[in-house]
């Protein structure tokens, strides 16, 4: 199949890029072609975000988005940031931190937003496929000239299945991959073009989020409330998320840095253990959870952001990282990338000349890059002082020098290499889960909706099997059984003997394992479509 424009992702960057592509063709009387592959059973099935919308960017691409009843029906009507200690907690006042100011914007459900998105997309003409994972690129030339979407009816040992369908390959004149944080796409041409030479490593998260319907009287609509400290340590500059939205109705969550140090972290645990705080549960007692999910998410900011324009096609959105870590915030920037991709696609092949502007010319000359650069020392100095001095110098960054200070701190380390030894450590002890406030893993996958098709060649693949058992579990007591949010990953005794076993079908799809693997061993790849979590409502 031939396109002129292919998109790789259904979420905000990938969607506001084909809905402005679109949009000029429609204005122009042009008829150009342009689909939109999207590895999850809908557009919606695999975004997960807190979230707190700026609809700054929908402004600019939709202005009549209130018209069209855009699902942005709660106004932010209340901020309250807390430190938390391990009984009690620290008022702050929202002033300190300018970018913790959320007047104007919504609680929203983002997968439902692009659902809408998508609405909006197919009316001007855009081919969208569900269920459709790219797969691989398509190199012609040393330049992307499409992609291949996945095989179907493959056995795990390789086998031809009956009901056998090849992979499709798409060719376009421009691809644009908007896979979300750590796009095994956007990693492959990252490093096939050294987009990130003379750049600071990329620096992730791992971010939890619960739906949960609270009691009426409890529920107040429009309230934003964050958290950091407690239960994490002080060098593990943590935060959490709660969100008041529609129909009782609360969206909260647990982001835990990626450079964490201590191999018997558990995220997962962490999250469960931050909700029975007397200041959180107050909100959960005789409410009822939902639904669970959990997303690596990306915050080198500008120190890590690559090039985003490559042979062939773009880099948008959090595949190359455009989040405002200081605001917990990326929607709006992803938004805007893909409306400036959308334009910059047009332009050129509407004149069939590469114009002397480039992608990232325009990117550093929009909105998106002020405000990346006044946060471009949140991470760092988090990273460099901890979370309680890390919080009152990025205080003073934010509130006094408006993000304005005349230096800019570096973040040089890999994630992966942050981990210490067992050996140096404190082993930590988590409590087993109440069923009341927290839960285990197995329950929480479950309300994730997730699903594979379980004869299928595995999805999570080792370059070396021998590592997990060899290094990775002497020297770091195999930390992948930790981190990964959906236990995926187990160290199991079997004939005397220890073994690593990969549940592949549990996987939510967060990346967590690419990311954190400290012998780099784990590459994560798009399994059969439509595999995954089904989230409704995140």
């Amino acid at each position: 199949m031939e396109y002129d424009v292919v998109v790789v992702g259904g979420g905000p960057s990938g969607l506001s890029a084909a809905i402005r592509f679109a949009q000029l063709n429609k204005e122009n009387g042009t008829s150009y072609s342009i689909c939109l592959l999207e590895k999850g059973s809908e557009v919606g099935a695999h975004i997960l975000s807190g979230n707190v919308f700026q609809p700054n960017a929908l402004d600019e691409l939709i202005p009549d988005w209130k018209e069209k009843n855009a699902p942005l029906n709660i106004p932010v009507k209340k901020d309250k940031l807390l430190f938390l200690l391990n009984k009690f907690s620290i008022p702050v006042p929202a002033f300190v931190m300018p970018p913790m100011n959320n007047h104007g914007n919504y609680v929203i459900s983002l997968g439902n937003l692009c659902r809408w998105l998508a609405e909006q997309a197919e009316n001007l003409g855009v081919e969208i496929f569900p269920g459709f994972p790219a797969s691989k690129l398509i190199y012609e030339d040393e330049k992307v000239v499409g992609v291949q979407t996945g095989d179907m009816g493959i056995s795990a040992s390789g086998d031809i299945k009956q009901g056998h369908e090849p992979g499709i390959i798409i060719k376009a004149k421009y691809t644009v991959l908007s896979e979300g944080c750590r796009g095994h796409l956007g990693k492959e041409v990252i490093n096939k073009f050294n987009l990130s030479d003379n750049k600071d490593p990329q620096h992730y998260g791992i971010g939890f989020k619960e739906v949960w319907k609270l009691k009426e009287n409890i529920h107040e609509p429009g309230l934003v409330m964050h958290t950091n400290g407690w239960p994490t340590p002080f060098d593990t500059p943590s935060g959490s998320y709660f969100y008041h939205g529609e129909n009782t109705e609360a969206y909260i969550g647990y982001v835990i840095p990626l450079d964490y140090k201590n191999p018997s972290m558990s995220p997962f645990d962490e999250f469960q253990k931050w909700k029975t705080h007397p200041a959180i549960k107050k909100y959960l007692e005789g409410g009822e959870r939902l639904s669970y999910g959990a997303r690596a998410l990306i915050k080198g900011g500008l120190q890590s952001l690559p090039k985003m324009e490559f042979p062939g096609g773009l880099l948008t959105g959090d595949n190359a990282g455009t989040l405002n870590f200081s605001k917990i915030k990326g929607s709006h920037t992803a938004m805007k990338s893909g409306l400036i991709a959308g334009d910059h696609i047009f332009e050129n092949i509407h004149n069939d000349i590469e114009t002397d502007i480039t992608y990232d010319d325009r990117i550093l000359s929009s909105w998106i890059y002020t405000e990346l650069h006044k946060s471009r020392n949140f991470g760092p100095i988090f990273h460099k002082f901890g979370a309680l001095i890390g919080a009152f110098f990025n205080a003073i960054d934010q509130f006094v020098f408006r993000g304005k200070l005349p230096f800019t701190l570096n973040n040089t380390v890999p994630d992966h290499e942050c981990l210490k030894k067992s050996s140096e450590v404190t082993k930590i002890e988590y409590p087993k889960p109440d069923g009341i406030f927290s839960f285990d893993k197995p329950s929480s996958v479950y309300l994730s909706n997730t699903n594979h098709e379980e004869d299928q060649p595995c999805h999570l693949q080792l370059k070396d099997p021998s590592i997990p058992i060899s290094v990775n579990l002497p020297m770091y007591d195999e930390p992948a059984q930790r981190y990964c949010p959906a236990g995926v990953y187990e160290v199991v005794r079997k004939d005397g003997e220890d073994k690593f076993v990969i549940n592949a079908q549990n996987c939510v799809h967060c990346k967590t394992c690419d990311i954190k693997d400290p012998s780099q061993n784990i590459k994560w790849v798009t399994p059969e479509g439509p595999g995954g979590p089904n989230y409704p409502n995140m």
